[in-house]
């Protein structure tokens, strides 16, 4: 939206034109949704405190956990609004890939605020049913999957990028439709481009107001946390790294720096594969972290290794796409 209207200033006013470049909407981007963050934080909270909208502990969890009951949840629309009002701002409105990641984003959303509504408002507690769940997500992921594919513009797009080898890229046709949906969805349920993709680049616009909108969240959820995501924030941000993944082409390499999220998923599925089959637990509680932190660590500190962990990864992944 701005971007358009300094693009017409631009031919007047030549110091404007630095509007054009993509660094800096990128960094326009993360500083408007971290500024709108800190300004509705405060007043989403405080509504939050008002309508008792808070989290309800599982009494079989970690002790440590109990202190936490009746914070505010929800606190993910936050995330969402101040992503979606930054990236409408900065980027350009004509560019496909914006709309979607914007629709997916939006959508698992909405799903999540649902749920959530639906757990806080007494429905047994329960929310949507898993079946439920999956099936919305499922609506959303493949009409952003199906809606990339049929407006692929070249090959490339449709292609599965093979990390280290340079000449590797598998041609997929219609199973980029299903790799996709699997990846938006697994994604979502989780948390200098190689191929060159047109218009991709305009994708870092509304990466950068996710971060910025992550940080702003995160000044309000810093130990002691006085709101938590719940599903609106963590299913809208895992469905849109999983569908810039897919646009950018780097769906493997999404799964190496998301290594944490690929784990803690994975203990919970062990977790009740090993609990059906056999009737023992491989962990004392899943997800993972919750393993450690009935061993005995404080929560501090698995959140900070966690986070080393993530960076090596992170560095692991950027490595991938050099190391040709």
């Amino acid at each position: 939206m701005l971007k358009s209207l300094f693009e017409m200033l631009a031919t007047e006013y030549s110091g404007l034109n630095v509007f054009r470049y993509l660094t800096f909407r990128a960094i326009c981007s993360i500083l408007t949704a971290l500024v709108m963050s800190f300004v509705i934080g405060p007043i989403l909270i405080r509504k939050l405190n008002d309508l008792r909208i808070g989290e309800t502990i599982r009494e079989d969890g970690p002790t440590s956990h109990q202190y936490k009951s009746g914070t505010p949840t929800m606190g993910g629309a936050l995330i969402l609004v101040a992503t979606v009002i930054a990236t409408l701002m900065w980027s350009d409105l004509g560019n496909r890939f914006i709309w979607i990641t914007l629709f997916t984003c939006v959508g698992f959303g909405l799903i999540g605020w649902i749920d959530d509504r639906g757990k806080l408002r007494g429905d047994e507690g329960r929310g949507l049913s898993k079946r439920q769940k999956f099936f919305w997500q499922s609506i959303v992921a493949a009409c952003a999957a199906y809606t990339l594919f049929a407006t692929a513009q070249s090959p490339v797009e449709t292609q599965l990028i093979v990390p280290l080898f340079k000449t590797v890229a598998v041609n997929l046709g219609l199973v980029y439709v299903l790799l996709a949906w699997f990846v938006i969805v697994g994604s979502s349920n989780a948390v200098n481009l190689t191929p060159h993709i047109s218009g991709a680049g305009e994708v870092l616009v509304f990466c950068s107001a996710l971060m910025g909108a992550g940080l702003g969240f995160l000044w309000f959820n810093t130990y002691p946390a006085q709101v938590f995501m719940g599903d609106v924030g963590a299913l809208a941000i895992g469905a849109a790294l999983g569908t810039v993944a897919v646009i950018v082409r780097q769906e493997i390499v999404l799964a190496i720096m998301g290594g944490i999220f690929v784990i803690e998923t994975l203990s919970v599925i062990l977790q009740v594969i090993s609990f059906r089959l056999t009737g023992r637990r491989l962990f004392r509680m899943a997800p993972l972290h919750h393993h450690y932190e009935l061993k005995g660590w404080e929560e501090p500190k698995i959140i900070v290794r966690f986070w080393i962990i993530s960076l090596i990864l992170v560095l692991i992944g950027l490595a991938t796409l050099k190391i040709r």
